[in-house]
């Protein structure tokens, strides 16, 4: 594993641990060259992914990029760093098992949404802004009405 201080490419594992939800492995490790010491995460990759984006390109799938496009959906909500992380893992699996090499955007952008809709609603409105390109204040209202009229034919 290369240093990310200094770049040699010699490092020893000082510790190892699986994380709390038990599908990665977290490693402590010291580079021989400089001596200091970092931490990497190894997860089980079942297939390599590819995004077919909406202009026809296609790019590697992106965890850290799923990851951070909900926790800035989810920033100042009360939503613990653990269930960002189930709700990644969740998406990622789903994915990987799906049988697929590539994956369209407007899938996992769905996804994404589906799985915000039930952790909180206000992240969900804020993917949603984002995701479909709302451009004036109408097109808020238009969505949150959905979700309104959704809730009411849910109580019925």
């Amino acid at each position: 594993m290369r240093c990310p201080f200094c770049g040699q490419d010699d490092s020893q594992v000082k510790d190892s641990r699986p994380t709390e939800d038990g599908l990665a492995i977290r490693r402590r490790r010291a580079c021989a060259g400089c001596g200091q010491r970092f931490t990497t995460i190894e997860r089980v990759q079942l297939r390599e992914l590819t995004v077919v984006k909406s202009d026809g390109r296609r790019v590697p799938f992106d965890r850290d990029k799923l990851m951070r496009s909900i926790r800035v959906a989810l920033r100042k909500r009360p939503v613990p760093e653990e269930r960002i992380e189930r709700i990644v893992n969740g998406i990622v699996r789903q994915l990987e098992s799906s049988g697929e090499s590539e994956i369209a955007s407007k899938h996992i952008g769905e996804m994404v949404m589906d799985a915000l809709r039930a952790v909180d609603a206000v992240a969900y409105v804020r993917f949603a802004s984002v995701y479909r390109n709302f451009r004036e204040t109408k097109d808020f209202e238009a969505f949150i009405g959905g979700i309104s009229d959704a809730i009411s034919a849910g109580d019925e």
